[in-house]
């Protein structure tokens, strides 16, 4: 069974070697590597022809200018032929016995569309820093769309066939394209969660989890979100209890977080903004909190 390895490729060459050296060490044999490139502006090209050219498993592509995530993952999986795909960014690691564990574990589940495990941070040399608290099971009448709390992360391997029936990954997509991704997959099978650390996430200045990217996530994950929530109506695709309710809450916090991070600012007019899309989109939900907003904002114009 070949398993695709996707790397989807943006200035962070100085990084690569680490990722290689982790790929080429698996325990197992059968893989190819699909890099996409998007326009890095570093040395990025360079650096990874220079590690990659004695070994045909790995194949490097380009594109023409820079087009974000979304559209860089799609096209990696567009271009594997693995019967089992997973993403792993060009700045992390797998265990070495990674691939084997996620190969025996889709052959045990015929019915799996995605199989997930757990992740480990480790600093810039590689160095073990802390266990990651997310990755689970999603517990009963559940979907990853209304449990959320990061219970599918890496390392998330899917089968290429229920991948392809999905449509795909959201080329658009500029942020949260993994999240986008598991909503697709669990509309085309069933999770299984390994209780196994696979994975190493490397933790550095780029790094979405330590800058203003987050805040950019927030609004792509709540994309994400209401999509599958459309999409899932469409289609008559009843996974759980997933409700217009729980996605107009869901909208309204979003809101609701976008306007409590600018009050301190002198941006009254996306305070209003922000405040009154949060009232729209569930008038009643936190009620009493967005009417003495509103009055705050009121009395601080006059």
């Amino acid at each position: 069974m070949l398993f695709s390895i996707l790397i989807a490729n943006y200035n962070n060459g100085h990084f690569f070697y680490d990722c290689f050296q982790s790929i080429v060490n698996q325990t197992y044999a059968n893989w190819e590597v699909i890099i996409v490139d998007d326009a890095s502006t570093d040395d990025s090209v360079a650096v990874i022809q220079d590690l990659i050219k004695d070994d045909n498993r790995f194949k490097l592509f380009q594109n023409t200018k820079n087009r974000g995530c979304g559209y860089t993952k799609h096209r990696c999986a567009t271009l594997a032929h693995g019967e089992v795909l997973g993403f792993l960014d060009s700045d992390d690691a797998l265990y070495p016995q990674a691939i084997t564990v996620m190969i025996d574990a889709h052959q045990l589940n015929i019915n799996a569309a995605i199989i997930t495990s757990k992740y480990e941070f480790v600093d810039l040399e590689m160095n073990f820093t802390k266990h990651s608290l997310y990755g689970s099971n999603i517990p009963k009448g559940k979907s990853y769309l209304t449990y959320g709390n990061g219970a599918l992360t890496h390392f998330a391997t899917f089968k290429n066939d229920k991948y392809k029936q999905s449509g795909g990954i959201n080329p658009i997509m500029k942020r949260a394209v993994d999240q986008d991704l598991y909503y697709i997959l669990e509309e085309q099978g069933s999770h299984v969660f390994l209780e196994k650390v696979l994975y190493c996430y490397r933790v550095h200045q780029n790094s979405i989890s330590n800058n203003e990217n987050l805040f950019k996530a927030e609004y792509w994950h709540f994309y994400a979100m209401l999509n599958a929530y459309k999409r899932r109506k469409k289609n008559q695709i009843e996974i759980d209890n997933f409700s217009k309710k729980h996605i107009n809450e869901y909208a309204s916090n979003y809101f609701l977080g976008r306007f409590e991070r600018l009050k301190h600012t002198n941006k009254k007019g996306a305070q209003f903004y922000f405040l009154y899309k949060a009232f729209i989109t569930n008038p009643f939900h936190r009620f009493t909190f967005k009417i003495k907003s509103l009055i705050v904002l009121i009395l601080g114009r006059i």
